[in-house]
């Protein structure tokens, strides 16, 4: 993570957004008092040219919500960007740019990965991975974890919570063992006297 760009793939790892989504972020969409990241654009290149375009999908403009450790770290990342900005003077490019190149351009993700992304893999001696898998590591570890699939559905933006659990689908049998788990301590681990009430159904349809 101290490496150079090492929290671009951290704040990529921790928001579970699509490459084109981060790397289109711009600090207006950063609300330091709240913890969260607004989804707005999409940072998109064709044929050596880049813009800015609309989202993959309507749910793609999303509010995320950032771990406070990694807000502080995108504070002291703003300042010495503006630092940097004022070295460089008249040829910074200034596009607003959470993340970008050394002189306020957007960053392009082919040079990220191989300049940068895969050699901290290398060094940590991990499985060779694109920029795309570390969103697909967020929705996973999440689930695995118990949160709601509609959250986690909301966090990465997709249309709805089946599309959701039908890309992650290879966690349910996780998520299966890990509940039952959780039943045998709820009804097999508790103390010989200890009753566990049972709630009365209403009557009429649920």
């Amino acid at each position: 993570n101290e490496s150079r760009n090492g929290l671009v793939f951290e704040f990529a790892l921790l928001t579970g957004m699509r490459p084109e989504e981060y790397l289109g972020l711009q600090w207006k969409d950063i609300d330091f008092e709240r913890f969260t990241a607004q989804v707005r654009r999409a940072l998109v290149r064709h044929r050596g040219k880049w813009s800015f375009e609309q989202t993959k999908t309507a749910k793609s403009n999303r509010t995320i919500s950032l771990p406070k450790p990694l807000v502080k770290k995108l504070k002291s990342h703003k300042i010495a960007q503006n630092i940097k900005r004022l070295e460089k003077g008249v040829i910074w490019n200034d596009y607003d740019l959470v993340f970008c190149c050394r002189e306020g351009t957007p960053l392009e993700m082919q040079n990220l990965t191989y300049r940068y992304f895969r050699p901290i893999l290398e060094k940590a001696k991990l499985t060779r991975i694109r920029l795309y898998d570390l969103r697909h590591t967020h929705a996973t570890l999440l689930l695995i974890d118990g949160i709601n699939p509609k959250i986690v559905a909301e966090r990465l933006g997709h249309s709805s919570v089946v599309l959701t659990l039908d890309t992650y689908s290879h966690v349910i049998p996780t998520m299966q063992k890990e509940t039952a788990e959780k039943l045998e301590r709820m009804f097999y681990e508790t103390k010989a006297n200890n009753v566990i009430p049972l709630r009365k159904r209403k009557t009429g349809t649920q």
